[in-house]
């Protein structure tokens, strides 16, 4: 068992107590709480751009990967003063008037500054996932995103090919795309909106271009959920832009066996991935790709852009 140990840093002018930084949170990579908390000290500049101003959704592991985990929507009522907070929907059952009217809900945590992502890294929070939409602005989502899960033996290498698909077929719409790992088996390509778009119309126009992906691609890409059919082909996850959903932040850390990152990469990356090529980063390495290579997945908490008027 690792010791119990513990510091206390000021960052930013935030004092935090750091604990139990020699506990093991990835065995198999012999990669500390310790590790875990100085990776999101190091990209939370570049991550807040991405979650900062979002209600984020820990999913925490107290015991590390192999241990336990639960998902924390409501921001823990032992947070510091200076951790803000945003009131968001709970769950599937929470779209109801007086939540729209802004009188129900719970408290998410809104991480807005770097002292506050290393509070939460402190929890072993491993993973941090964000809704489509900005806190200030619940109902009107700032992109959408096709999640793409392979059904094996289909890989990273086909969800390498049903992204260029998307980006060819969206393209023809002069709509520009971003795609990142997911951190663990898949890819996810996303559509910077950053301009008001009605929730349902996103939605639809998701599911949309699945379905038109499912019908140029059959043998390929899925857009229904059932396991047993996924066998071999790609299910593009439309549903990720319900309201109540949320999907890995950018740069965030995965629960696998080893500290893989949900990271940002650039098409010729994906092509590579189509040809066979790896597509897996971790953190040691994302923190070097961000240093060479900037922020990757900058454009999309920026970049206007405007789907096609529903039909």
């Amino acid at each position: 068992m690792a010791e119990a140990t513990s510091t206390t840093v000021h960052i930013e002018g935030r004092r935090l107590t750091l604990t139990n930084l020699g506990k093991l949170m990835y065995p198999e990579a012999s990669f500390t709480k310790g590790e875990v908390i100085d990776y999101y000290a190091r990209i939370a500049p570049v991550m807040l751009a991405h979650l900062g101003d979002r209600c984020v959704t820990f999913v925490r592991y107290p015991d590390g990967v192999q241990g336990k985990s639960f998902f924390e929507k409501r921001c823990p009522g032992h947070r510091p003063d200076w951790v803000r907070t945003a009131l968001g929907r709970g769950d599937r059952r929470a779209r109801t008037a007086a939540d729209r009217s802004g009188t129900g809900g719970i408290d998410y945590c809104v991480l807005s500054d770097v002292p506050s992502i290393v509070w939460a890294a402190n929890l072993a929070a491993i993973e941090m996932h964000t809704p489509m939409a900005r806190a200030a602005k619940m109902d009107i989502p700032t992109m959408a995103v096709f999640d793409l899960d392979p059904g094996a033996p289909a890989a990273m290498r086909e969800c390498a090919e049903v992204a260029l698909h998307l980006r060819e077929a969206l393209g023809s719409l002069d709509l520009e795309l971003f795609p990142k790992t997911s951190g663990s088996k898949g890819l996810q390509v996303y559509l910077p909106l950053n301009a008001d778009h009605d929730r349902d119309h996103v939605r639809s126009f998701a599911l949309a271009v699945a379905q038109l992906m499912e019908k140029q691609h059959p043998n390929l890409v899925l857009t229904t959920m059932a396991k047993d059919l996924r066998v071999g082909k790609v299910f593009i996850d439309w549903s990720q832009n319900a309201v109540f959903k949320t999907t890995v932040c950018a740069y965030s850390l995965r629960a696998r066996s080893r500290p893989t990152v949900s990271t940002p990469v650039t098409w010729e990356e994906v092509e590579a991935a189509a040809d066979g090529a790896p597509l897996s980063f971790e953190a040691p390495t994302v923190i070097e790709r961000v240093a060479g290579m900037g922020d990757l997945f900058a454009p999309a908490a920026t970049l206007v852009q405007h789907l096609p008027p529903a039909a």
